[in-house]
């Protein structure tokens, strides 16, 4: 058990698009990540996908529905089998949880983030 400071974490890297993995949750993996620009539309059949916006803000894009924005302090759920897409014009820096083993690229033809433990 120790205290994970999140904003720490996030200045060890510089990338977008590239989850680090920084804590255990039952079988989920704890990532921030960084985003800037657009993710390929994707889904994800087996599991429901968690954004919390820690800095900055996002929109999500939701196939045939209108885009969502999600500011600083808010989370949002996207529901498994989806068709999806985060993006943002400027960084924003979001805290995702994920099932372990769990490609970030969803059924997108994007090669999936590695997913390094920071």
């Amino acid at each position: 058990m120790k205290t994970i400071n999140l904003t720490e974490k996030l200045g060890q890297f510089a990338t977008h698009w590239d989850p680090h993995v920084v804590a255990d949750y039952n079988d989920n993996d704890v990532m921030v990540v960084k985003f800037k620009g657009e993710f390929p539309f994707h889904k994800h059949d087996a599991t429901d996908d968690f954004f919390l916006v820690l800095e900055g803000e996002m929109e999500m894009d939701i196939e045939g529905e209108p885009s969502r924005t999600v500011k600083a302090g808010e989370m949002f759920i996207v529901p498994k089998g989806v068709v999806h897409r985060p993006r943002a014009a400027n960084e924003v820096k979001v805290l995702l949880i994920e099932p372990k083993g769990e490609p970030n690229s969803g059924d997108a033809d994007r090669e999936p983030a590695p997913k390094l433990r920071i």
